[in-house]
């Protein structure tokens, strides 16, 4: 019964000062608005980022052709380094220990057309290990096999996003697409691939879902190089088995390419799962910064709470005095005004949640900033809303619970 009438109590109070109990709730509400949507903001980007080094392949060391102007290629090449090549390929795969699947890649910018529809895409040869080491799914069709890279066929591969410019209503299997001067049937579409859209290490910036793959040996025997300089291929994955000695083995690897390339330093050599661990630490600091922000926007609330509770108190001097004289315990007295501030909390942390989950929909929609909430995110700031309201709360309670009934109800 106690427990009831503290609540009533709790509600007339806010129900009688409205306009006051919402100016009190505000700090309370963006706080746990701010905190929801901060969370949401660094959790979309945790997922971003996991599901870009996902493509990359965790387990795998990346050797990429390094960028290098014309002189500076004239100047390699003088110095013997014919660039990176399949032959670099069999000697890691034959000399270096974990190796347990190794694809090489080549790459062209280019048009690739279809009827009078015409798209720029990073055209790919790969081998067929390739599909087995990155996380790529078939939306529909088949990808490049051992029977197409033996045979030198002239398939394709589509990203979703060409396949969509391209034949739009119709269905791309089977279809003939020309690259540069050649026709490749279609044999597969991919499904949509998180975008690309930061450098990393020596790899492009690209959306993935405009690439188009092809097999390796067809690539090689049917399209010229961009530069004359350029490397046989542009990229050598390798995948090992677990993570536990990728930098061993990547500095194994980095002195077998300096023998072969005579000490020029003409690759760049990427370990996507140290730079997701990098990544994700920097993440932590910056969720940590943005919830150390709104929790000072939750603690603003507090003090808030605080002082108008203790305004309130010194409103309600007589009402205490009356219920003490009439036997209401000091216990009794602190539980109602620290029922208030509970409710106060409760009231704006409920009305934060909503607010907090709506901006986080609004700022997804509505830029490119990835969003994602966490159902402990909702709970910890709904939490600590409460935690907020019983210890701002408590001190302006125990005011009133030590004011004597004699001086309360002589109070004007």
């Amino acid at each position: 019964m106690e427990i009831k009438e503290n609540i009533r109590l709790a509600v007339s109070g806010l129900t009688d000062h409205k306009f006051r109990s919402f100016l009190t709730m505000l700090g309370i509400i963006f706080g746990v608005a701010s905190v929801i949507a901060m969370l949401s903001i660094g959790e979309g980007a945790k997922r971003e980022a996991i599901a870009k080094y996902q493509d990359l392949g965790v387990n795998n060391i990346i050797v990429r052709e390094k960028k290098m102007s014309d002189e500076e290629l004239e100047e390699v090449r003088a110095k013997f380094s014919q660039g990176l090549s399949i032959k670099d390929a069999q000697v890691i795969r034959e000399i270096v220990p974990g190796v347990s699947r190794i694809a090489s890649q080549a790459e062209i910018s280019t048009d690739v057309k279809y009827a009078d529809k015409s798209v720029k895409s990073t055209v790919i040869g790969i081998t067929p290990e390739f599909s087995e080491m990155m996380n790529y799914r078939l939306q529909n069709g088949e990808f490049i096999n051992n029977s197409h890279y033996t045979h030198r066929a002239k398939v394709c591969v589509l990203g979703a996003g060409i396949a969509a410019s391209l034949y739009r209503q119709e269905e791309p299997i089977g279809k003939m697409v020309k690259i540069e001067d050649q026709w490749m049937e279609v044999v597969g579409v991919l499904e949509t691939k998180t975008l690309f859209t930061e450098t990393v290490g020596e790899l492009a910036a690209r959306d993935l879902n405009n690439d188009v793959y092809v097999p390796l040996t067809t690539f090689l025997s049917r399209f010229s190089r961009e530069n004359e300089l350029s490397s046989e291929i542009q990229q050598i994955t390798v995948q090992v088995a677990g993570s536990g000695h990728l930098m061993e083995v990547s500095h194994l690897m980095n002195e077998i390419l300096k023998r072969h390339h005579f000490n020029n330093e003409d690759y760049g050599i990427i370990i996507p799962y140290e730079l997701l661990k990098q990544e994700e630490k920097e993440r932590q600091i910056y969720n940590f910064l943005l919830g150390a922000i709104a929790a000072i926007s939750l603690i603003v609330g507090g003090i808030g709470i605080m002082n108008i509770m203790l305004a309130t108190v010194m409103e309600r001097t007589r009402e205490i005095g009356i219920r003490r004289a009439i036997g209401a315990r000091k216990s009794d007295i602190m539980r109602q005004f620290v029922s208030e501030a509970v409710a106060i909390s409760i009231t704006g942390g409920i009305i934060g949640v909503f607010l907090g989950v709506g901006l986080s929909l609004i700022v997804s929609l509505f830029t490119d900033v990835s969003t994602y909430i966490r159902p402990y995110s909702i709970l910890i700031a709904f939490a600590f809303s409460v935690i907020v309201g019983i210890s701002f709360g408590y001190l302006p309670a125990k005011n009133a619970a030590n004011l004597k009934p004699v001086d309360s109800i002589r109070y004007e």
